[in-house]
């Protein structure tokens, strides 16, 4: 298992039980999917370029997905492994981030139950993209 994909689903089960706050980056008052993404990178040690200006429900997100190699992720292949961040839909216009925990398991604020939940990766949600930390430059 990547040791860096390893410490950011670490980072992630970290959260679990956090509030749901839209637009939160903050654990302590509050996350959103783009929360949990910014601060289980950031307890990794990388800071991620979040997007800005999205709501709920968003129609199109191409516009932020450059974003993520911006912020030095790269995209994953699959199988899913521990600590990819996958971009995920759940419905028309329900565009969603959520970390994964292992193959089986992702960390993702629930705005429902108004919480950073752990849950088994729902087989009906669609994968759109998958972005991991770059591996370690050996030197």
């Amino acid at each position: 298992m990547n040791t860096s994909g390893e410490a950011l689903a670490n980072a992630a089960l970290r959260l679990v039980g956090c509030p749901f706050r839209l637009h939160g980056r903050d654990p302590a008052t509050g996350l959103d999917c783009v929360g949990v993404v910014c601060a289980a990178l950031a307890a990794t040690g990388v800071r991620l370029i979040a997007p800005r200006g999205y709501g709920l429900r968003n129609i199109a997100v191409a516009p932020w997905l450059p974003l993520a190699h911006q912020s030095g992720l790269i995209d994953a292949d699959a199988p899913i492994r521990a600590g990819d961040i996958l971009l995920i839909t759940l419905g028309y216009s329900q565009h969603h981030l959520v970390i994964a925990a292992d193959s089986r398991c992702v960390v993702h604020a629930h705005a429902g139950l108004r919480r950073v939940v752990l849950q088994p990766l729902d087989p009906a949600w669609q994968i759109c993209a998958a972005w991991r930390l770059a591996p370690p430059s050996e030197g």
